[in-house]
């Protein structure tokens, strides 16, 4: 039932061949788990990317529609959406691509993004445009 112990003088230790064969195994498990990570982590970044984007989007169209009903359909200034309490509840969130919430002035017109040293976000106060100022592939187009 019990093995016999070892004779004196003898270890009881894993051999090369073992060692390796964990190696092997760690290897290849890691191999298919990383790339999943990986894309899970663009993913959470994209959402969290359009959801800042949305929030943000939906409080500047409900500014423009209060400015429309008293009579004078503007967006709000750069000021104004920094101010926490003037547009949004509170400031902006951090762009997760890049960690930065700070608010640049631009206009899409002519711009490649990003606009001006891939931080935060841009802001076009002539037509109310809002997007993630970063490099990534596609964030500056949603």
């Amino acid at each position: 039932m019990f093995s016999n112990p070892p004779a004196s003088g003898a270890s009881r230790a894993f051999t090369l061949i073992e060692l390796i064969a964990v190696v092997v195994v760690l290897a290849i498990l890691s191999g298919v788990a990383l790339p999943r990570f990986f894309d899970y982590s663009a993913k959470a970044k994209e959402s969290a990317c359009r959801g800042a984007l949305g929030g943000v989007r939906t409080a500047l169209t409900e500014f423009y529609s209060n400015s429309a009903l008293h009579g004078s359909p503007i967006y709000p200034t750069i000021a104004q959406l920094r101010t926490p309490g003037a547009v949004l509840p509170e400031t902006v969130a951090q762009n997760p691509y890049n960690g930065d919430n700070r608010i640049q002035a631009a206009s899409r017109a002519g711009a490649t993004p990003p606009v001006s040293g891939n931080r935060g976000w841009c802001y076009d106060e002539t037509t109310g445009e809002f997007w993630a100022n970063t490099d990534e592939v596609g964030e500056n187009t949603w």
